[in-house]
């Protein structure tokens, strides 16, 4: 493929979209990585409680800090869509162009490009592409693109590798 491809198309920023990018982009912790400061938190207060003559406030306040984190990491996914669905993106219709400069994604609230030189990594998840650059991470999902597109971001993918190694 030559720099001289160039795809466009256009999405909604909808619950299933960003229900979507949480999935295919979330690092996947263990249990115990995912809920040790909770029962960190929830032990020790518990001990302060039940063992030292401490403020009882503090205690059970700590215990509480424990259980909040829980319910944290349990509703992690529905709390991050919930907080994408009432920014002001939500329900706005983005432009997305690839083409041999880069990735441009563009909507009444945002003009974003990246250039291949500034991605610093892409891999391709089950359901679209994540994109690692200096200012953090961005997932296309694959249901709008086309087979020639994807295979034009498999070869970026090939050539940002063999660069990086």
């Amino acid at each position: 493929m030559t720099s001289e491809f160039s795809y466009s198309t256009t999405f909604t920023l909808d619950k299933s979209y960003f229900t979507e990018c949480f999935e295919q982009s979330v690092v996947v912790q263990s249990f115990w990585q995912a809920y040790f400061k909770a029962i960190f938190f929830s032990v020790f207060g518990g001990l302060l409680v039940l063992f030292t003559p401490i403020n009882p406030y503090v205690a059970w306040f700590l215990f509480a800090i424990g259980i909040v984190e829980a319910l944290g990491v349990y509703y992690r996914k529905p709390w991050w869509v919930a907080r994408q669905m009432l920014g002001k993106a939500s329900k706005s219709e983005v432009t997305l162009t690839i083409d041999g400069k880069g990735i441009n994604s563009h909507s009444f609230y945002i003009d974003d490009t990246f250039l291949w030189q500034d991605i610093e990594t892409m891999s391709a998840t089950n359901k679209g592409w994540l994109f690692q650059h200096k200012n953090g991470k961005n997932y296309i999902s694959s249901s709008f693109l086309n087979e020639d597109t994807q295979q034009f971001l498999q070869q970026k993918t090939l050539d940002t590798t063999s660069t990086s190694t």
